[in-house]
C-alpha cells in the first residue's frame, strides 16, 4: 500500500499542491493501481500481441497536399507589433 510520505513525496516530484483529503484519496487510488499492475503481471501473456487500442482505428485526417499561404504582409496585419518583417514579442521573464 502507497503510504501518506510516499504519496506526498510523488506530489512534491509532481510539483503538485495536495490537500489533506487528496492526499488520503491518492493513497487509496495509487495502490489500487498498484493492485491491477500486479494482477497483470501475474498473468500468463505469451503468444499475446500487444496492442494500444482495442479497436481497430482509420487515420481520418486528410491527405497533406501543398497550398498556397498567406504573404507576409498579411499574416503580420494583424500582429500588434510586426518588426522587420517579423512578429516582436516581449522577451521573457527570468
Amino acid at each position: 500500500m502507497i503510504d501518506r510520505e510516499q504519496v506526498l513525496y510523488i506530489a512534491k516530484l509532481a510539483r503538485l499542491r495536495l490537500a489533506e483529503e487528496e492526499v488520503e484519496r491518492m493513497s487509496a487510488e495509487l495502490s489500487g493501481i498498484l493492485e491491477h499492475v500486479e494482477t497483470i503481471g501475474s498473468l500468463d501473456l505469451d503468444g499475446v500481441e500487444p496492442t494500444t487500442h482495442v479497436v481497430a482505428l482509420e487515420n481520418v485526417m486528410r491527405p497533406d497536399e501543398p497550398a498556397p499561404s498567406l504573404s507576409r504582409d498579411r499574416a503580420l496585419a494583424g500582429a500588434p507589433d510586426g518588426a522587420s518583417g517579423s512578429f516582436r514579442v516581449p522577451s521573457p521573464q527570468a
